[in-house]
């Protein structure tokens, strides 16, 4: 059945960033409506405001769904997740190289059948629906039915998606190997049937340098080249032993980087997950191309890859554009709440702060701005798809207890959902103004 978008209009306090904060306090980066009300019509936002000015101009028998004392924000955006590897989350015990032998190959190699596809996109999609997630940027598996089975199930419930399919032609199982040739026959073919297609956008996606010969590393650049809309991701610089695999295999390059560079995978569109032991020469890079450093800091701890440099990053004289996200299964929840309470203690083990008001425009119109979709999502204005998620901040008995001591400070109640809030916490989720997750639904 095909998707319909909803038409409704939300009521409750609702924020949204317009540009990000530059320290605590910074009140004009964002508008905060204490008794507002969001209108969509068709899937599209039209009309934000005050309720009371708003209410008397809705259409005859137009719903309300009111939320109060609940916040309403744009739906969260994460930038880097594995969607084959929803049954690898919370695996015990080792780092990335031995993780990946241990157990992602082993249950990648289960998407080759399109029923296990089929049946895993439509958990992935409920999963991120009751954390609030509306959009991601995805790695399929090297199966190019994985990704066919995930933007299917996607488009038909309306979401958006950044998706492609796994490229690995060295140092994996023969199982989840395809060639040089073959990974760019598959992704030019997917390119073809889902780039552009209702809400869904390609992901040229090599997995790593060490998993990609040469020839298949051409390949993704061929492809960018050949399809100047779609994106590129993979990881860059995780984990030392890591490094020094890439340093061998790749002898003439200067860094790590510098693999993907040589064949063309850096620029506005390229993410680049986890990043954290660049080099200056590398972000002085990526800041030139204009690349995205990803930040997944469960993984990171998870992993033991570790900490994120978040300060070094945003250096002035050359800042590299930054995303966040979960990077489940390596990362430990699907929810980007918790996903930005770890990302908290990450920089506070660098001697770094992130206050709750930049962590929250990352998740949202940060995001959105690093994969060029602002016009589309991250923000709750006129124009924008109505994909919105509505957070409960006294979701557990801790949090209404310690909510109890906030007394209406707005910084200390995002700071609170992101240090205490999880999946509880998201009230409700919507695609197109249609309700996608109802936490409060009796389910019989």
């Amino acid at each position: 059945m095909a998707f319909t978008p909803g038409t409704t209009a939300l009521r409750g306090r609702i924020l949204t960033f317009l540009r990000a904060p530059e320290a605590p306090g910074d009140r004009d980066s964002y508008t905060y409506i204490a008794d507002g009300l969001v209108v969509v019509s068709d899937g599209r936002i039209t009309a934000v405001g005050e309720a009371a000015a708003l209410l008397s101009t809705l259409p005859v028998g137009m719903s309300v769904e009111h939320y109060p004392d609940s916040l309403i924000l744009p739906g969260f955006i994460d930038t880097h997740i594995h969607f084959p590897q929803t049954q690898v989350i919370a695996s015990y015990g080792a780092q990335l190289l031995d993780w990946l032998e241990k157990y992602t190959f082993i249950a990648e190699q289960r998407y080759a059948d399109h029923a296990h596809a089929a049946r895993n996109a439509r958990f992935f999609l409920d999963e991120l629906a009751r954390n609030g997630t509306t959009s991601a940027v995805v790695y399929g598996s090297v199966h190019p039915g994985s990704v066919q089975a995930l933007f299917h199930e996607a488009e038909g419930r309306g979401v958006g998606l950044v998706a492609g399919k796994v490229m690995m032609d060295r140092n994996a199982p023969t199982a989840l190997t395809d060639t040089a040739q073959t990974s760019y026959d598959h992704s030019k073919a997917l390119i073809g049937a889902w780039h552009g297609v209702g809400r869904q956008r390609y992901a040229v996606t090599p997995r790593f340098a060490i998993t990609s010969t040469p020839g298949q590393l051409e390949a993704a650049g061929a492809l960018l080249r050949e399809h100047p809309g779609v994106y590129m991701q993979t990881h860059l610089s995780e984990n030392l032993e890591e490094i020094r695999e890439v340093a061998r295999l790749y002898p003439k390059a200067r860094d790590y980087l510098d693999v993907y560079d040589r064949f063309g995978l850096l620029g506005d569109r390229s993410l680049f997950g986890h990043c954290i032991h660049l080099s200056e020469r590398e972000m002085a890079r990526m800041h030139e191309t204009a690349s995205i450093a990803v930040f997944c800091p469960t993984s990171n701890l998870f992993i033991g890859s570790g900490l994120f440099d978040h300060a070094a990053l945003e250096n002035p004289a050359r800042p590299v554009r930054m995303a966040l996200a979960t990077d489940v299964g390596g990362g430990t929840s699907y929810s980007l709440l918790q996903t930005a309470g770890e990302g908290y203690k990450v920089l506070q083990l660098r001697g770094q702060s992130w206050p709750a008001l930049a962590a929250f425009d990352l998740m949202t119109r940060g995001n959105a701005a690093a994969l060029g979709l602002s016009d589309d999502i991250g923000q709750i204005a006129p124009g924008r798809y109505a994909d919105l998620v509505v957070l409960d901040p006294s979701s557990t008995p801790a949090m209404a207890h310690r909510r109890e001591a906030i007394q209406g400070d707005l910084e200390e109640e995002l700071f609170l959902l992101m240090t205490l809030g999880d999946d509880r916490a998201v009230r409700a989720t919507y695609i197109q103004g249609r309700r996608a997750h109802d936490r409060d639904s009796v389910v019989i």
